[in-house]
């Protein structure tokens, strides 16, 4: 709980020591001209410049990437010592960054301080709620694959889009020689085939699952809660997935086309149905080759 909360910008702390020692951010005479940062010193005000004008005077010795500031290299350098100097007290795994610790730490506590202005559903991390507004209420697509031309809303679906075209598997079992596209499917095939690792288990229903993403929607749909709302229209839902099957509704966007035709389609199952329409109607001598 972070109850010390500065009058000056809001920012909220866990104590009143650190609350004190950022309000000389605010008090300080050491201001830069270009974006009215104030600074601490005369040496951190030197080092936020250097942030303007695009000087890095600080370079890794092993891999040659620059820094502007000495902090900023020595945590860098700790991805090539492999040192993690944060370490959580509560389950000992250990971080590079302090940030990473304090993020982590959130997984103990529970806190969620980044709430969503649209569906008001929080996260523990600013990132999760950016990718949340990016997925779930924009409906912006900048993101190309190469080989299909099919747009995504993040940089990060189109390379796990790209493994269908490649065939890319990188998630290898430790067992056996099974490999997986996706991590939530290498989950499953060692808990169903070497019994390694742990179910994630309904309370209401003793349903099974792999991933906590499905066994919260499952729990939602008991409790009836459906926290995902579309922006076009007042209909909710309890998963992200499903609100993103309603949306193609008021898109006239058809992502899916058919190999054989030029018809296309909103949605993948209707162009599965389609296909095998359309197949039928090719004697052999005419049907194209399926890759």
């Amino acid at each position: 709980m972070k109850q010390y909360c500065c009058s000056q910008c809001c920012k909220s702390f866990s104590s009143k020591s650190v609350l004190c020692h950022h309000m000389n951010i605010h008090t300080s005479k050491y201001k830069c001209t270009e974006c009215g940062k104030c600074c601490q010193s005369s040496s951190a005000l030197a080092e936020h410049r250097r942030s303007h004008s695009g000087e890095k005077p600080f370079e890794c010795t092993v891999c040659s990437k620059r820094f502007t500031q000495l902090g900023n290299l020595a945590t860098h350098s700790r991805i090539h010592s492999g040192d993690k100097p944060y370490k959580c007290y509560v389950c000992d795994k250990a971080f590079s960054r302090y940030s990473h610790l304090t993020s982590h730490m959130r997984v103990h506590t529970g806190d969620k301080p980044y709430k969503c202005s649209l569906c008001n559903k929080s996260f523990s991390h600013l990132g999760y709620l950016q990718r949340h507004k990016r997925r779930i209420h924009s409906n912006r697509r900048p993101y190309q694959c190469p080989f299909c031309g099919k747009m995504f809303k993040t940089n990060i679906d189109v390379k796990y889009h790209v493994r269908i075209h490649t065939d890319t598997k990188p998630h290898s079992c430790r067992h056996c020689s099974g490999r997986f596209m996706w991590p939530v499917q290498l989950k499953r095939h060692l808990l169903e085939s070497h019994n390694e690792g742990t179910w994630l288990v309904c309370d209401i229903c003793q349903k099974k699952f792999v991933s906590s993403q499905h066994l919260n929607e499952h729990v939602r749909r008991h409790k009836g809660e459906k926290p995902y709302v579309c922006s076009d229209c007042p209909m909710r839902f309890c998963g992200a997935g499903v609100l993103k099957s309603h949306q193609l509704v008021h898109s006239d966007v058809k992502r899916f086309g058919c190999i054989l035709c030029d018809k296309s389609f909103k949605y993948k199952g209707s162009v599965v149905k389609h296909f095998e329409r359309c197949a039928s109607k090719l004697s052999d001598s005419e049907m194209l080759p399926i890759f």
